[in-house]
């Protein structure tokens, strides 16, 4: 369905990638997976027609309906909720709307509107021919979360989160024959990802999705298109397929390599003891040509690099953790949490769920004490010393500071070489260490609050979604940390592989203040959950 050939992008001198040949087929559901940087997003907007300068050729097989998820959320305020989803088929909004403005305005004598008109039905009978447009509309709405009493509101009526949700409706309703999918999960819920999931595998054309989450990927491709060393290698399977296929990989080529250079370094013995020697200098010179051919530097590992996360605590808990005494939270309009009672013990790992829009970030700010709540009482066992990661990350780190002077700034009397080194655990390597912490992208301003909390040693640590913005390897690294650290978590998180890697006790909030607080894993509160029990 989908044909690239030779494909190369540059930007500038730098080669992202080069001579690419794929055939994307019908009935295949591709996740595109690489390091940040790496041009997965430029590959998938090149794919989908908005980047057009690059040599090769890219062909999509005449008459298919394309679907690309739009990224700007702010594109449709004027648009009712509604209408934003019915441009996702243009050719059928275009003719719907004519239609209500002749049938408003049009003079019916005249015999050009009503030609017009015959022309407009028929390509409203072409694009919907069931006329069940507003049915499917209001269906898909509701199930990305958007309730219908809403869906004759504006835009600009809608929080961040849900403008992306409708987003994401616009380009499914129209059921395109090739999708492409750059971070569908971001800002949904657990509830809606599961959704988005069974509704991606029932697709039939050809996908390309981009994606750093992991239980998402296996549920739903097929392929998996990994963009490493400027190119671009199919992999039949789900992700965690192609991680045992690509460690195995991985392995050999190490072993390959060990071979090499150890075949190296006795040629070149053998040339410095015998080039002198006359009688030995033919097979000398045999030597030093097969030392010439042998190319080591084919043999290549991968370019990812997985960042060390390491939390330890610097303090050790006594007997008591943390409670939540009658907590109530209300704006103004109504209550956002209801008497939250909740007692921590030393030790425990909590993941804090619930749809968007329940409290959860509400909820970590008061136990963080950065929020007052309406009433209720927080209270912190005399040797706990939290340590925070807040959702608006990327808006806190707004220094022209080098990213070494804003980690120092926390704590000037740190040794300078325990700063550099924790960066550099973090892959930001000397010269990356010198840039503004303002100009860094969001997910190295995650890197950089990730740094500035293992540099503070907490024993407590409250995160709320910090897996935003990390690449797949940055998040298994988080999730391993978070399982290691000795003292208490709780993690606001949508992504399921990381809350099972650490939770060993789930809450979640409701949006009529109630909740619930399980004991166990993620997986095991899921099961329960799913057999009516909770």
């Amino acid at each position: 369905m989908v044909q690239v050939t030779n494909l190369t992008m540059r930007y500038g001198s730098r080669v992202l990638f080069s001579e690419i040949n794929l055939k994307l087929d019908r009935h295949k559901r591709y996740g595109l997976i690489g390091a940040n940087g790496a041009g997965k997003t430029t590959f998938l907007k090149i794919l989908s027609g908005e980047i057009k300068e690059y040599e090769g050729e890219i062909s999509i097989e005449p008459g298919l309906k394309v679907g690309v998820l739009g990224q700007n959320q702010y594109a449709f305020e004027h648009y009712t909720i509604a209408d934003a989803v019915l441009y996702g088929n243009k050719r059928l909004y275009d003719a719907i709307k004519e239609k209500e403005e002749l049938y408003t305005t049009g003079d019916f004598e005249d015999d050009a509107v009503n030609n017009r008109l015959a022309e407009l039905e028929v390509i409203c009978v072409e694009e919907d021919p069931t006329y069940e447009y507003d049915v499917n509309i209001t269906k898909v709405l509701e199930n990305v979360g958007i309730p219908a009493e809403c869906h004759h509101d504006l835009m600009s009526t809608l929080p961040t989160a849900d403008k992306f949700k409708v987003l994401l409706a616009q380009v499914l309703f129209p059921k395109p024959d090739v999708l492409f999918l750059d971070e569908p999960t971001n800002n949904l819920d657990i509830e809606t990802i599961s959704w988005l999931e069974n509704e991606l595998q029932r697709h039939e054309g050809t996908m390309v999705v981009i994606s750093h989450d992991r239980h998402f990927l296996n549920a739903v491709v097929t392929h998996i298109l990994d963009v490493d060393f400027q190119k671009i290698r199919e992999f039949t399977g789900t992700y965690d397929d192609w991680y045992i296929a690509a460690n195995v990989m991985a392995k050999q080529a190490e072993m390959e390599r060990d071979k090499k250079l150890k075949e190296k370094e006795q040629l070149e013995s053998f040339i410095r003891r015998f080039s002198a020697n006359a009688s030995k200098a033919k097979q000398a010179t045999s030597r030093q040509k097969q030392l010439e051919k042998l190319n080591i530097e084919d043999i290549k590992p991968s370019s990812r690099r997985d960042p060390s996360i390491v939390f330890k605590a610097k303090r050790q808990m006594g007997d008591e953790a943390l409670d939540l005494v009658d907590v109530n939270q209300d704006y103004g309009d109504g209550p956002v949490l209801q008497n939250i009672n909740l007692h921590i013990e030393p030790g425990e790992k909590i993941a804090l769920i619930g749809s968007n829009g329940v409290g959860k970030t509400t909820l970590c700010n008061i136990i963080m004490e950065e929020l007052k709540p309406t009433s209720g009482e927080v209270k912190w066992g005399a040797t706990i010393e939290p340590s925070y990661f807040p959702q608006n990350t990327t808006d806190r780190i707004q220094s022209k500071d080098s990213l070494y002077d804003w980690l120092r700034a926390f704590d000037p009397k740190r040794d300078i070489s325990e700063i550099r080194n924790c960066l550099g655990r973090m892959l930001f390597n000397g010269e990356q260490q010198e840039k503004s912490a303002a100009n860094i992208s969001g997910g190295e301003k995650h890197r950089m609050m990730l740094s500035k909390m293992m540099l503070e040693g907490g024993n407590f640590l409250v995160l709320d979604e910090p897996n935003n913005h990390l690449d797949l390897e940055a998040i298994v690294a988080l999730g391993e940390a978070l399982y290691e650290f000795k003292g208490n978590v709780i993690c606001v998180a949508h992504d399921r592989e990381l809350l099972d890697a650490f939770a060993t006790r789930i809450i979640e909030l409701h949006e009529d203040g109630s909740y619930i607080d399980f004991k166990g894993s993620y997986e095991e509160f899921a099961e329960a959950k799913e057999k009516g029990e909770l």
